[in-house]
């Protein structure tokens, strides 16, 4: 457990007016039946504004991670839209992923290169080529991976060293939405401290950030507003300001519970 000299306090922890009104990630009625007919996404509408972390908690199977495939366009959405900076993900999707940068929780890089050579490789990939390494050493030291770590091969490297290189990548893309899925895995409690450090500065510096986690803890401490999603449905939203003094983790399970005895319900009177 973390002391409380350690403990990070953001200083801007309450739900705030965004800059700028129109929302920067948006589902409107978003909808994901797959073929065997189960319910990936059901009539999701939930919005998250430049300046503002927005936590999406749920269990596995929630609909989370299916969420932030629709907003990629990995897959099409049976009904309604995701939009990135307003543009219909769907419908213009190499457009809307130019707004939007996206860090899984495992993440994918060439073990074969460096953590250096990583960076470099994906930001060319993501058209930015003014990048020197002097710029990658310095995004690197900002998510906290250490120096001795900047040119050794990935293969090496643990889950949380590698999230930290899926980050930096991120931050260089310099895109005005960030999606998260399951950042906090596999960090320890220091890296999990310096990574809401982290996401504190990107939040001051206008990114839209929409954070998929389990870690109740964490989205408590650092999000401007908490979604709790369960069987594909929104089935809670509430500010910072509205949580603050309350049991998360009590107000997660009752929230679950009372939707599946809800839908038990439905399914016996159908």
């Amino acid at each position: 457990m973390e002391s409380k000299e350690n403990h990070f306090e953001p200083e801007q922890n309450e739900v705030k007016e965004p800059d700028i009104k129109s929302p920067m990630l948006e589902t409107d009625n978003l909808t994901k039946r797959y073929e065997d007919g189960v319910m990936g996404v059901d009539h999701l509408s939930f919005s998250v504004y430049p300046g503002q972390i927005y936590a999406m908690l749920g269990a596995n199977g929630a609909g989370k991670t299916t969420t932030i495939n629709l907003f990629f366009n990995f897959i099409d959405p049976t009904e309604g839209e995701a939009r990135i900076d307003g543009i219909v993900t769907h419908r213009e999707p190499l457009k809307a992923k130019q707004k939007a940068a996206f860090v899984s929780e495992n993440v994918m890089l060439y073990p074969q290169f460096t953590a250096i050579q990583n960076l470099d490789f994906f930001a060319r990939l993501g058209g930015k080529t003014k990048y020197s390494k002097d710029d990658y050493r310095e995004v690197l030291t900002r998510v906290s991976l250490q120096e001795e770590a900047h040119n050794k091969r990935l293969g090496g490297f643990s889950k949380g060293m590698r999230q930290k290189c899926g980050i930096a990548i991120a931050i260089l893309k310099d895109a005005p939405a960030i999606l998260l899925d399951e950042p906090t895995s596999g960090l320890d409690p220091k890296a999990g401290y310096e990574f809401i450090k982290l996401l504190a500065e990107l939040r001051s510096e206008n990114k839209a950030i929409l954070m998929c986690t389990h870690d109740i803890f964490r989205a408590k401490e650092i999000s401007d507003v908490i979604g709790i999603m369960n069987e594909g449905k929104l089935v809670m939203e509430r500010t910072h300001a509205e949580v603050e003094n309350e049991d998360l983790e009590k107000l997660y399970m009752e929230y679950v519970e009372v939707y599946k005895e809800d839908l038990k319900l439905e399914k016996e009177e159908a």
